[in-house]
């Protein structure tokens, strides 16, 4: 149910929107005699507005960050596209899509690029967004971080330059700021209607999410897609590194400028990284949009849709669960994808992007121009359940009973504690997943395995499993890892597997067949290679993984070494998912020091780690089958 605050955001929005075009709830929309306007029917705005015919403009935008620090506050490059009519008197709403990527990486499955025309106009707009959307009566407006592409200053990963870049464009769209054409001139946004919606995949859906946390005016909506909501907990899970140099490395391959212009910058980042304890500080809290006392979420106007993938590990899934538990707190109208794939867009999904581009056609329909066509009254969720399987729901995670599962000597994994003073010992070694997870039942010094009995009639694990151990060490620290496993023969995305050279990434192979989904030019077409699953049949899948430096057990700023010998409670969250476990299968609980596929950057302690079986645990939460 809508708050008071979006509920009279909608009747607004319907009302303005009535003077553009009658609201569709039959066949057909009456259009208006006087002047351009839009055209819906079936609840869709109509593809009425030439595309090849559209104005294109590439325009810089002032800010008031300088994050070069050369004493000028930046000015970041804003390339538009527009339906012709707004010449006319025609007033549209903006898709906004802010991006690091325009001349470095590139954008999409097929690594698309800004091009120029000779006049400096704006030729290619990376994605379909413009070839769609523009015909259909929105502008779209595609803008360089600071720092890249074309605009002025210095990538910062995250801090508030970044972020102002796409909060100028929307001040300038509303007449709060200014922007200058090629030739000096100031220019007015006279043809917006002041309502802007945000798209993008990872950066660009963490630059959604970061400027919605800004409450600027204006944005209505925002579409994150694999977007971050904290950049520590991007680089760090519980004081545990992922990543070493993280930032000045990004930073460094997204600006095309000569090196030695942002490398103050560059090692002003190295600095507030603090990789040499991977604790967390100002640094880290600037770039923390869930960071208390006064979260940016806290801020937040907008509708979301968020989309994720549950096997995500670049932008990891807590990155969205975190993010979508205090927007439902706060009643902001919300939908969810989730698929199974690694860091993927839905439009890249096998059999889905039809209906992901009718998704985010309504989406935006009803949130820029106020449109009746039922978006908010469908289940909330979309959730990939395998590989070719989806269900929805009403929300995420499922309803859920917690189910503590205890590890005992024997090596089982039980539903009763284990009684007694069993214990059992792993090393603080630095092994692979493979390593790990393989062979449960044999014993291994790096790790400790129990195993549940086969299930009679399987289980649906949805949310977020919780560790909970007493454990002594004989040393200062060590990493901890937890894995929960799903032991059992299936046919599964094989998320994790990357072969560039023939296509494939993150569990999707490109296929030369293409789809067309807009209008194009020469310079600029509508048309993208579809995919197909990439699967593997294997015996396991880990399930949920968490880690811990035992140290940050309390604090994520200061660390408290432990005495040795001494017995500790360590408790710590997994990784989100939702997953199914099959009849037969069994859930297996490994516990381990230093994980090497996802600690890479880590080195072991060499410490040995009891664990007192009798008072550890993990609850999984468990969910109702499916009928």
């Amino acid at each position: 149910m809508l708050t008071s605050r979006w509920r009279g955001a909608a009747v607004v929005a319907v009302a303005i929107s009535m003077s553009l075009a009658a609201i569709a709830t039959g066949p057909a929309a009456a259009r208006p005699s006087a002047g351009p306007s839009i055209t819906v029917t079936h609840g869709r705005t109509q593809p009425v507005f030439s595309y090849r015919d559209a104005v294109r403009e590439h325009l810089m935008v002032q800010t008031r960050a300088d994050s070069d620090g050369d004493g000028a506050e930046d000015r970041v490059a804003v390339d538009i596209i527009r339906p012709r009519e707004t010449e006319r008197g025609l007033k549209v709403p903006v898709i906004m899509l802010a991006s690091p990527y325009n001349d470095t990486v590139g954008r999409g499955f097929e690594a698309e690029k800004k091009t120029y025309a000779a006049d400096g106009s704006p030729a290619k707009f990376p994605l379909f967004y413009d070839n769609y959307f523009v015909p259909r009566g929105y502008a779209v407006v595609d803008v360089d971080m600071t720092g890249t592409g074309r605009s002025d200053g210095c990538p910062t990963i995250g801090g508030k330059a970044d972020v102002a870049a796409a909060t100028s464009a929307i001040d300038w769209l509303n007449g709060r700021a200014t922007a200058y054409r090629t030739d000096g001139s100031e220019v007015k946004a006279t043809w917006s209607s002041g309502k802007t919606g945000m798209i993008g995949h990872s950066y660009e859906g963490t630059l959604a999410n970061a400027v919605a946390g800004t409450g600027v005016e204006g944005l209505e909506t925002i579409v994150p897609i694999s977007g971050i909501s904290s950049w520590y907990e991007f680089a760090r899970t519980n004081g545990a590194k992922h990543w070493n140099g993280f930032g000045p490395w990004l930073a460094g391959s997204l600006d095309s400028d000569p090196p030695e212009k942002c490398q103050a910058v560059r090692d002003r980042l190295a600095a507030g990284e603090d990789d040499a304890t991977g604790n967390y500080n100002a640094h880290w809290k600037e770039r923390d949009y869930l960071a208390p006392p006064a979260p940016q979420v806290s801020k937040v106007r907008a509708s979301v849709f968020a989309v994720h993938d549950l096997s995500d590990y670049n932008v990891r899934i807590d990155q969205f669960a975190d993010w979508w538990e205090p927007l439902a707190e706060r009643g902001v109208p919300r939908k969810l994808w989730l698929g199974r794939y690694g860091h993927t867009d839905p439009f890249d999904w096998p059999g889905r992007r039809a209906l992901w581009v009718d998704t985010v056609h309504r989406w935006f329909d009803h949130w820029l121009y106020g449109i009746r066509n039922g978006i908010m009254d469908e289940p909330r969720v979309d959730l990939q359940s395998g590989p070719t399987t989806w269900t929805t729901q009403a929300d995420w995670p499922a309803r859920t009973s917690p189910s503590p599962l205890h590890p005992k000597s024997d090596g089982s994994l039980a539903l009763r504690p284990a009684t007694g003073t069993d214990t059992g010992s792993f090393t603080d070694l630095k092994l692979s997943e493979a390593d790990l997870t393989a062979d449960p039942a044999t014993a291994r010094p790096g790790r400790l395995a129990y195993l549940t009995p086969p299930l009679r009639t399987g289980a649906r694990i949805s949310g977020t499993p919780t560790v909970d151990l007493r454990v002594s060490l004989d040393k200062p620290t060590s990493n901890l890892t937890a894995l929960l496993v799903d032991y059992g023969e299936d046919e599964r995305i094989d998320w994790s597997r990357n072969d560039p050279l023939n296509g494939i990434h993150d569990g999707l192979r490109g296929l030369a067949e293409e789809s067309c989904h807009g209008e194009g030019t020469a310079a600029d077409d509508a048309c993208y290679r579809k995919t197909a699953n990439v699967t593997v049949r294997g015996p396991s899948e880990v399930i949920a993984r968490g880690w811990m430096d035992a140290q940050n057990r309390h604090s994520l700023t200061t660390p408290e070494p432990l005495n040795p010998g001494t017995s500790y409670r360590i408790a710590w969250k997994t990784l989100p998912n939702d997953y199914e476990v099959k009849p037969g299968h069994r859930i297996g609980l490994v516990l381990a020091g230093t994980d090497a596929d996802f600690l890479y950057f880590e080195d072991p302690t060499g410490a040995k780690v009891t664990v007192d079986l009798a008072a550890s645990r993990v609850t999984v939460p468990v969910a109702a089958r499916r009928g």
